[in-house]
C-alpha cells in the first residue's frame, strides 16, 4: 500500500520540537511530498535556533524512515534570519546580501579539510554560468568519453530544478536501497549514474529553498554506495549559487569544466562561471564551445549560427584551458533526446571522436591538477 502524506504526520507528531510542542503543530514544517516511498520535507526554524532545531530534524528524518512503505527520507532544515537582523561577518570573508566566498579564499585557510567520498579517487563538475547551452548534453558524452579512456566512471545529475540524467539516458527504473538507509546508483553503458530525477515524478516542480538543495546534493553525495571510481562527473545546474558552493565546500573537487556557446551572452555569464570556481579555490580545467558551428547536412555548407571562437577567446583572455569545439548537429540532438548517447552508440562516429578528444585533455588536466586533501573555502550566507 501507498505511503500517504497523513501517515507521515501521524509519525511526526511523536517528535516533539525544542519547546515541547508535538513536530506538526510548530508551524515549521514545508508541504510534504511522498512519491513512490520517497519522502521530501523541509523544517523551517530562526537562524538562532538551528542547533536546537538539528537533533529534531535528525529525530524526523528517522521517525519517517520507520514509516512501513517508506523507501528514503530527506528532510532539511532551513535557517531563516528574523527581519532587520545583521550578522557580522566573520574574519577574513565580506558582508552584505548573497552566500559569497571570502576575497582571495584560495589564500585563506577554513576550519577543516574535506572529506572525500569513500571510493571515489576524483570528483570533477561540469558547469555553465546559463541554462539551454547543452551542458548536460556535453557532460554525459563527456563521461563516457572518459570512461572510453579506460577510468571507472560515475556521474551524479546536481541540477536539482531541471534533472536531465534520466531522458539523457532513457532510465526509468527507480534506484534500490541498501539497508534501508543507502541508495544504489543505477548502471548505464558503463557508468554508475545517480539523479534527484530518478526518485521523483518527472513532472513534480522541485519548488525547494536553497538550504534544501543542498541538503539534496549532500544526502546524493553521502548516503550513495557508490563503490569503487576512478572519477566523478557531476553535472551541475547553470549558474552560480547554492549547488556550486555545496560542490565546492562538501567534496574536494579537483576541478571544473565550463561550458558555453560562443555567443556574447553565453560568454558573459561563462566568465561568472569561470570566476566563481576560481574564487573557491576549484580549478578550471578548461572551457567548451557547444554548438560551435553547423554543417548543413544537405550542401555540407557551414554557417556560425550563434558566432564562433568566442568561447576559445575568453579561454585565452582567462588565461584557462580551451578543450574543444562541439558542433551543433541533429544527430547529437536526436540521439539525446532518445537516451542515446553518441560516444556510447555511435562510437565511431565524428562526434564521439570530438568527445572523446575533449575526454582527453580534461584527463590531462586532472593529471597535474590540485591536491584531493585541500581545504574548504569559508563561504557566509547573508539573509
Amino acid at each position: 500500500m501507498a505511503v500517504t502524506k497523513e501517515q507521515i504526520l501521524a509519525a511526526l507528531a511523536k517528535v516533539p520540537s525544542p519547546d515541547g510542542a508535538a513536530l506538526p503543530d510548530s508551524r515549521t514544517l514545508s508541504d510534504i511530498v511522498v512519491t513512490e516511498g520517497k519522502v521530501f520535507f523541509s523544517i523551517t526554524v530562526d537562524a538562532a535556533s538551528v542547533k536546537a532545531w538539528e537533533p529534531v530534524r535528525q529525530r524526523a528524518e528517522a521517525a519517517v524512515r520507520a514509516v512501513p512503505g517508506v523507501v528514503s527520507a530527506l528532510v532539511a532544515l532551513t535557517a531563516e534570519r528574523a527581519g532587520g537582523a545583521a550578522a557580522r561577518p566573520e574574519p577574513g570573508t565580506t558582508g552584505g546580501r548573497g552566500a559569497r566566498p571570502a576575497p582571495h579564499a584560495h589564500a585563506h585557510q577554513a576550519d577543516r579539510a574535506q572529506p572525500g567520498i569513500p571510493g571515489v579517487d576524483a570528483v570533477i563538475a561540469v558547469a555553465s554560468g546559463k541554462g539551454g547551452v547543452g551542458k548536460s548534453t556535453t557532460a554525459v558524452n563527456l563521461a563516457l568519453g572518459l570512461r572510453d579512456l579506460g577510468l571507472k566512471v560515475g556521474m551524479l545529475d546536481a541540477d536539482i530544478y531541471g534533472p536531465s540524467l534520466p531522458k539523457l539516458l532513457a532510465i526509468k527504473e527507480k534506484p534500490q536501497t541498501i539497508g534501508g538507509t543507502r541508495l544504489k546508483p543505477i548502471e548505464r553503458y558503463g557508468l554508475t549514474v545517480m539523479s534527484i530525477g530518478f526518485l521523483i515524478d518527472e513532472e513534480t516542480p522541485m519548488i525547494w529553498r536553497g538550504p534544501m538543495v543542498m541538503s539534496a546534493i549532500t544526502q546524493m553525495l553521502r548516503e550513495v554506495e557508490w563503490g569503487k571510481l576512478d572519477l566523478m562527473v557531476v553535472d551541475m545546474p547553470p549558474g552560480t549559487g547554492d549547488a556550486q558552493l555545496t560542490m565546492a565546500q562538501q567534496v574536494p573537487l579537483k576541478g571544473a569544466v565550463i561550458v558555453s556557446t560562443p555567443q556574447d551572452l553565453a560568454l558573459i555569464d561563462a566568465r561568472r562561471g569561470v570566476a566563481m570556481f576560481q574564487r573557491v579555490n576549484v580549478p578550471v580545467l578548461g572551457v567548451v564551445e557547444n554548438m560551435s558551428y553547423f554543417l548543413c547536412p544537405q550542401c555540407g555548407t557551414r554557417s556560425d549560427i550563434f558566432s564562433h571562437g568566442g568561447a576559445r577567446h575568453e579561454a585565452e583572455r582567462l588565461g584557462v584551458p580551451f578543450l574543444g569545439e562541439v558542433p551543433l548537429h541533429m544527430t547529437i540532438r536526436e540521439k539525446s533526446d532518445s537516451g542515446l548517447p553518441v560516444v556510447a552508440t555511435e562510437p565511431d562516429g565524428e562526434h564521439a571522436r570530438i568527445y572523446r578528444e575533449i575526454a582527453a585533455r580534461v584527463r590531462d588536466q586532472l593529471k597535474g591538477g590540485a591536491d584531493a586533501g585541500r581545504v574548504a573555502p569559508k563561504i557566509v550566507i547573508e539573509a
